[in-house]
């Protein structure tokens, strides 16, 4: 017999050889009709796969993130099952699993070429395929056996990533059908679970993201275990497109993107930039209480800065390379991170314990290399700032100021309505060294210290191991918008390694010198990032404080346009924001054109009004419409403005 212990802390016995589907066959039939894999002693494995031994269970259904990469990994197969009949003589790449769906990278043979027009007819294979109710068998194979398999096959890629990246004894394929592949897993049972596929889109991909080599087709899809899952996500794509950044942030004239500036690179125009400033000045209200210093560092730093924090080593080759100037050997790079400088700014002069924590703020713009494919709106640029801020403490201090820290995040979720998150621990894979640095020791203790504080605040929180920055562990916040996607926010991490590279310390109590911990935060993550979820969480409707123009006044004509013109002055001076839109137009144009650019009041001046010092207010949407003096309607938005700002000062 095995002790199988569920995630509620109960044990139960099975016999030796249990698999997880019979575990939830014992439970109940319906759990064993909707659960797709489960996780034994932290690994996701098959349903069939036995347990021999005493282990921690998991059993995981398509709702979880765990069961989603199973059915997911699985349809990916499907997918190139599907290619492989409908296109011979295709080569395949690789094909994962990814946060919504699945993709392929396959190089289809000379004169094929798969476009959209294709994709009913992969959809419809794929479905043919699946109605078959393939098993889904493992196999683990030897080196030479998978070589000699794969190159009978005529898959050059294949052959290529089993000659360069794996070694005997951790091998093994999975077979549906007449499809075999390459895979350590885990996957579905059959391919029957797979009753819903769309085949979404369709790129061009470098073969192991490499620009230099083969420019593969990446398919991309999803998939669902029921037809109604499918239709919601349709419709959930519908509205996404409605909310894209991209094509709001353009109607609202927030920012733009140049190909004479470059790829990757914002420009704010003037409403971004009075949107994006007031985001720093709520930041820096919500602050003060924590006595921050803001600093100001430079765009560039010295090569030595960044081989000194470990950046370099680890980022170098992705980043933007070395900028030499005309003195022999004297090499800058693009700031890529404000921590160095900041370590910089600790080493000043000579510190105390009473100095501590001592906390460096800085809304610090910075340059990652991204790949021109990867370049998304706002959400991937290649210069981004950062609210970025390093907190350097005693280790007796790390507990109480994560709190603190988790704190701000969780306050500015409120403000923003960002009422759905999740908290993710990110730990180092211990399995891969070379990817960190500083000790086990270190990392261990930089791993509780989070643990503690999320304990300490009552944070639930899900672990991901080799999720860490190569120089400490961290705390990331993800947020579900109002349609239900997720995404990645504030950060908070814990750094024992810097301190010590920069050979920073402080005198303690007891005259001795001690090296201080370093904290890094961003509760935005950065501006660009969080503006464009904003957008996408509000449809471009922000709250009315932080909204570039809060009124539109249209007058009903030109004859209207010096009492408009007076309502402006007016508004201006009580610190309500508004724009006249004096074009030669009928009423209802302007106002429908005012909707599309989301302002959320419109006044309209017209006769009465003028002759009265009134203005007739409508809401946007359609809504409230009424009649008032100007200065009732200053007062009214003045004091939404302040309801709205008391969660920032609570």
């Amino acid at each position: 017999m095995v002790k199988i212990t569920f995630p509620d802390g109960s044990v139960r016995e099975y016999e030796q050889g249990v698999t997880g589907l019979q575990i939830a066959e014992s439970i109940s039939p319906a759990l064993a009709r909707n659960v797709v894999s489960c996780g034994v002693n932290g690994e996701t494995v098959e349903l069939n796969r036995p347990i021999n031994e005493d282990a921690t269970i998991a059993l995981y259904k398509f709702e979880d993130e765990e069961g989603k990469h199973t059915f997911w990994h699985t349809s990916a197969h499907l997918l190139a099952e599907a290619l492989k009949k409908l296109y011979p003589g295709i080569q395949f790449g690789f094909g994962p699993a990814v946060e919504n769906g699945f993709f392929y990278d396959v190089m289809p043979k000379e004169g094929d070429v798969i476009s959209e027009n294709d994709f009913p007819k992969i959809e419809a294979k794929m479905k043919e395929l699946a109605k078959k109710n393939e098993a889904v068998v493992r196999r683990d194979v030897s080196k030479a056996e998978a070589l000699a398999e794969f190159k009978a096959d005529g898959q050059e890629y294949k052959c290529e990533h089993i000659e360069e990246d794996l070694e005997d004894g951790t091998i093994s394929t999975y077979t549906q059908g007449n499809f075999t592949d390459l895979c350590r897993g885990p996957h579905l049972m059959n391919t029957g679970a797979i009753k819903a596929v769309k085949i979404t889109s369709v790129a061009g991909a470098f073969w192991r993201g490499d620009a230099k080599r083969d420019q593969m087709t990446r398919i991309y899809g999803i998939s669902f275990p029921k037809k109604s899952m499918l239709d919601e996500y349709l419709l959930m794509l519908e509205e996404a497109k409605k909310r894209d950044h991209r094509k709001i942030g353009k109607e609202m004239e927030l920012f733009m993107f140049s190909d004479r500036v470059g790829k990757g690179l914002p420009i704010w125009l003037a409403k971004g930039t009075q949107l994006r400033l007031r985001l720093q000045e709520l930041l820096r209200k919500m602050l003060k209480p924590y006595n921050y210093e803001e600093v100001i560092t430079p765009g560039i730093g010295g090569k030595s800065l960044y081989v000194t924090s470990g950046h370099y080593a680890h980022y170098g080759k992705d980043a933007f390379q070395p900028i030499h100037t005309p003195e022999e050997d004297e090499e800058y790079m693009l700031k890529p991170m404000n921590c160095p400088h900041h370590c910089e700014v600790f080493a000043r002069k000579p510190r105390s314990y009473k100095d501590l924590p001592l906390r460096i703020a800085e809304f610090g713009t910075v340059f990652r290399y991204e790949k021109s494919g990867e370049l998304h709106g706002l959400t991937r640029v290649r210069t981004f700032t950062q609210d970025d801020a390093h907190i350097f403490v005693r280790p007796e201090q790390v507990k109480k100021e994560f709190e603190n820290i988790i704190d701000i995040i969780l306050k500015v979720f409120r403000i923003f309505g960002f009422e759905n998150y999740e908290a993710q621990i990110s730990l180092h894979d211990p399995k891969d060294t070379e990817k960190y640095i500083g000790s086990e020791e270190i990392w261990a203790e930089s791993e509780n210290a989070i643990r503690e504080a999320c304990r300490e605040k009552g944070l639930e929180t899900h672990e991901e191991v080799g999720e860490a920055a190569f120089y400490g562990p961290k705390l990331d916040f993800m947020v579900k918008d109002a349609i239900g996607r997720r995404w990645q926010l504030g950060t908070i991490q814990v750094d024992y390694n810097l301190p010590q590279r920069f050979k920073l310390e402080y005198t303690a109590e007891d005259n001795s010198k001690q090296t201080p911990v370093m904290i890094h935060r961003a509760p935005f993550g950065s501006l660009e990032r969080f503006t464009a979820v904003l957008i996408e969480h509000t449809a471009g409707h922000f709250p009315l404080w932080l909204i570039p123009d809060q009124v539109a006044i249209l007058p009903i004509s030109e004859k209207y346009n010096d009492y408009a013109r007076e309502v402006k002055a007016f508004f201006d001076k009580a610190g309500v924001r508004a724009l006249i839109d004096d074009r030669n137009e009928k009423i209802g144009r302007k106002i429908r054109d005012n909707e599309l650019k989301r302002v959320p009041y419109m006044v309209v001046v017209g006769e009465k009004e003028a002759a009265e010092g009134l203005v007739s207010m409508r809401k946007q949407g359609g809504g409230e419409q009424a009649t008032m003096t100007k200065e009732e309607f200053a007062k009214r938005i003045c004091d939404e403005v302040a309801e709205q700002l008391k969660l920032a000062e609570d």
